[in-house]
């Protein structure tokens, strides 16, 4: 553990945007040879606006570092948030208690509330109106989005009183699960299942990005699904039914154009069909 430990209290930010990279190059050729759904529409367009919003997600998230590293070391040297009010206990589960924590303040907490508040669903729903969910989509997010999501984050590290090092092994997990969980990728229907225990398989998610409620506002999981299970807001549905998008954006030109998307925070609000 103290290995794990030291290498994200130093880990470079360049082997972060290799993980970045890698995951999406990784899942990327696994869903090219294996897809899901066979899309008819075109991979590269559909990844660039993708992409466009995971660098404007790494600027801002880069922009804003500073305040998360001094918030994550103020916590440990004021011996402030849950985690440094917890006894003493095995470095191992220290971890695992601490990631499980971050995930329920910094992650689900956030995404449950980005579904409930009008004013930051209009953000969030950039991520919602993608029609051909694959693993290029996991960090679809509005640049405002990106911006909410790490005040949000910063909270929930200052709550759980959670070191950086900790921080950052939760981030490189979350990368790589949400690059999994989106994408476009066929398991064993009893292998999802069973992983759906435990963590946020890829079926479990594409039901959150099923176009209609109540389905939309279900399984807001990040890395585990136990949060969900927890506080009943675990859905299924079956793979051959799930419909990507969002019933209010399913036309191309809203759901698939750069200008639009950047556009859709600021537009009149549309009623869900429920």
């Amino acid at each position: 553990m103290n290995e794990i430990i030291h290498y994200f209290n130093t880990i470079p930010s360049s082997h972060r945007a290799l993980i970045l990279a890698g995951g999406i190059s990784f899942f990327w050729l696994i869903e090219t040879a294996v897809p899901l759904f066979k899309f008819s529409y075109n991979k590269w367009q559909h990844a660039g606006i993708n992409i466009f919003f995971t660098v404007t997600t790494m600027i801002v998230n880069f922009c804003l570092a500073v305040i998360l590293l001094k918030t994550a070391q103020w916590t440990v040297d004021a011996n402030f948030g849950l985690l440094q009010w917890l006894p003493e206990m095995n470095p191992w589960l220290f971890a695992i208690v601490g990631l499980l924590l971050l995930d329920l303040i910094g992650a689900y907490l956030v995404h449950w509330v980005e579904h409930k508040v009008r004013f930051l669903w209009h953000f969030h729903l950039i991520h919602h109106t993608d029609a051909w969910v694959d693993t290029t989509s996991a960090n679809r997010h509005h640049p405002g989005e990106s911006v909410i999501r790490f005040i949000f984050t910063t909270i929930g590290v200052l709550v759980v009183g959670a070191p950086m090092w900790m921080v950052f092994l939760y981030q490189t997990l979350s990368v790589v699960a949400t690059q999994f969980n989106h994408a476009n990728i066929v398991l064993p229907k009893k292998l999802d299942t069973i992983l759906s225990y435990f963590i946020v398989s890829p079926d479990m998610h594409k039901v959150h990005h099923h176009y209609v409620l109540p389905y939309t506002d279900s399984n807001y999981g990040n890395i585990f699904s136990i949060w969900d299970r927890l506080f009943g807001t675990f859905k299924s549905l079956d793979r051959d039914k799930i419909i990507y998008g969002v019933d209010t954006h399913m036309k191309p030109e809203e759901h698939n154009t750069l200008s639009n998307l950047l556009k859709i925070p600021f537009q009149k609000h549309r009623a869900p069909n429920n």
